[in-house]
C-alpha cells in the first residue's frame, strides 16, 4: 500500500503558461517538461539543405510559446525529473503540446509521439529540412556552466 502511495504522480495542473523552451514551460511556479519530445536547445543552430544556418532552438520556444499563448494549459504529470522539473502531457486549446510541437519538426520523439515524427521527417519539416544534431546530442556536446550560473538558471535568469 505505501509502494502505491508513493507512486502517485503529481495532480493535474492548468493555467496560463510561458515557454522555457522548446520542450518545457512554467505554470505558475512550476516548471513543467513535456513528456516523450526532446527539443534543440536554446542556442542549438540547425542547417538546411542550402547550407542556411538557423536558429532551430529559438525557433522551438517560439512555436512554444505561440502554442502557450493561445489559450489555458491543462498538464497531467506523471512524476519528476532529476532537475524537479514536472513530467507531464499538457494540451491548449484541445491540442497535444508534445505531438505538435513533433509534427512540426520542432522536436524528436521519445517514444510517444513516433507517427508524427515519422510524418515530420517524410514532409521534411523544421529540423527534418536539413542537418542537426540530436538535442541530447547537443547538450553531450555544450555542457551547461557550473557554479553560480547554474544555480540562476534555476531561477528563469
Amino acid at each position: 500500500m505505501a509502494a502505491a502511495w508513493l507512486d502517485t504522480p503529481p495532480p493535474p495542473i492548468a493555467g496560463m503558461a510561458r515557454a522555457s523552451d522548446g520542450d518545457s514551460l512554467r505554470l505558475g511556479d512550476e516548471r513543467v517538461r513535456i513528456l516523450d519530445i526532446d527539443a534543440p536547445e536554446l542556442a542549438q543552430n540547425c542547417t538546411e539543405t542550402n547550407g542556411r544556418v538557423w536558429s532551430c532552438g529559438k525557433a522551438a520556444r517560439d512555436r512554444m510559446a505561440a502554442l502557450l499563448a493561445s489559450g489555458i494549459v491543462d498538464c497531467r504529470p506523471e512524476g519528476k525529473d532529476q532537475y524537479g522539473r514536472l513530467l507531464a502531457r499538457c494540451v491548449v486549446g484541445g491540442r497535444d503540446i508534445g505531438a505538435t510541437m513533433v509534427s512540426e519538426g520542432l522536436a524528436v520523439s521519445y517514444g510517444g509521439y513516433a507517427r508524427e515524427e515519422a510524418a515530420a521527417r517524410k514532409a521534411r519539416l523544421g529540423i527534418w529540412g536539413g542537418d542537426f544534431d540530436a538535442p541530447k546530442a547537443w547538450r553531450d556536446d555544450h555542457p551547461r556552466p557550473q557554479g553560480i550560473m547554474n544555480w540562476l538558471s534555476g531561477f528563469g535568469v
